[in-house]
């Protein structure tokens, strides 16, 4: 259990969050690992990608799986509250995290039903807390019970200032210098 904030984008910078796909698996053959960022990431043609492809149309589905890519998503959050780590509080942090954490940060800005208000998780001044639940289910990381708090400022203007000037570019996910 720990609260975090996201924060906003650097300056420069777009969106608040950078999403890329990668690839990790042991070959079969080898033994050797194959852990790379998928070009898909970056909008090319990613061989590994085309091969699974293949390997997929051709009924090789199992293995295919095997090396299937993984979406990860990054954003820049600030520690309110850490209890295993305290020395961790009050630090900016770079918060790698998959498909429902995103879709937690989607559905508080665009919320399904009409007694919901919208808000913008990554605002210093109108955002919430995000109440970060892990719990082991059947054997993998589950987030089904993390929350946002009620919407207030994470702190007084001079405190979120120095919280902004730590905030980390994100431009490296995407950069194409960065894939192979």
């Amino acid at each position: 259990y720990n609260v975090i904030r996201f924060l906003p984008a650097s300056e420069g910078e777009e969106l608040p969050w950078v999403r890329y796909w990668d690839h990790g698996f042991k070959g079969d053959t080898t033994g050797l690992w194959y852990i790379e960022k998928s070009l898909t990431s970056i909008n090319q043609k990613d061989p590994l990608g085309e091969h699974n492809s293949k390997l997929w149309n051709s009924g090789q589905q199992d293995e295919a799986r095997k090396q299937k890519r993984r979406l990860h998503y990054v954003s820049n959050i600030y520690i309110v509250s850490d209890s295993a780590n305290p020395e961790n509080e009050g630090k900016v942090f770079l918060y790698q995290y998959g498909k429902k954490i995103f879709e937690k940060l989607m559905e508080s800005m665009q919320p399904q039903f009409e007694d919901e208000d919208p808000i913008n998780p990554f605002d210093m001044w109108e955002g919430a807390d995000f109440k970060l639940k892990i719990r082991q289910v059947d054997g993998y990381r589950n987030y089904d019970r993390s929350e946002f708090a009620s919407p207030a400022a994470l702190a007084d203007d001079a405190k979120l200032e120095e919280v902004y000037s730590k905030v980390y570019a994100l431009g490296e996910f995407t950069d194409p210098a960065n894939y192979k």
